[in-house]
């Protein structure tokens, strides 16, 4: 992955949450501040610590055009295998900017809001505001996440176009 500009947040509580934990060791709204940290550091493997075995990534929607039309970013996949999967796609992105704007949590689940600004390999680029809904099991463990887009600008990237461009 090519990074120009990455930032991440920090918890709800304004403290830092770098270094190594499990999800276990920390509350539902620390675990995603400290997985989106691992991802600015290119850190898989904290992230995968963090998930449950069998974890749902954008694999449990009932219908999702951005899946039917085969975005790769969107598409269903399953355990830490189907997760690395997706971390290997994006690392073929280049990243211009990756921006934690809020944690919010509620029961089982914990949602960022986010942006981001990312090139394809084909040149294709979006800037979108996005939501990521983190759902836990009763150990800590995300069980589930899904990625909440504007499906138009990732398709349209995907056909080469910048939409940053108006």
């Amino acid at each position: 992955m090519t990074t120009s500009t990455s930032t991440t947040g920090t918890s709800t509580t304004g403290t830092s949450t770098t270094g190594t934990s499990t999800a276990g060791d920390l509350g539902r709204t620390a675990t995603v501040a400290a997985i989106y940290e691992a991802f600015g550091r290119g850190d898989v493997p904290t992230i995968l610590s963090m998930l449950a075995e069998d974890v749902l990534w954008d694999a449990d929607w009932a219908d999702n055009w951005g899946q039917r039309e085969h975005v790769d970013l969107l598409a269903p996949r399953r355990g830490h295998a189907g997760v690395s999967k997706f971390f290997t796609v994006v690392g073929g992105f280049t990243v211009h900017e990756f921006r934690v704007l809020d944690l919010l949590e509620s029961g089982s689940q914990v949602v960022a809001e986010v942006v981001v600004d990312l090139q394809a390999p084909g040149g294709g680029r979006y800037r979108d505001e996005e939501l990521h809904r983190w759902r836990f099991g009763p150990d800590g463990r995300v069980v589930s996440m899904r990625h909440y887009v504007d499906t138009a600008k990732h398709l349209a990237a995907g056909r080469g176009e910048d939409t940053t461009r108006r």
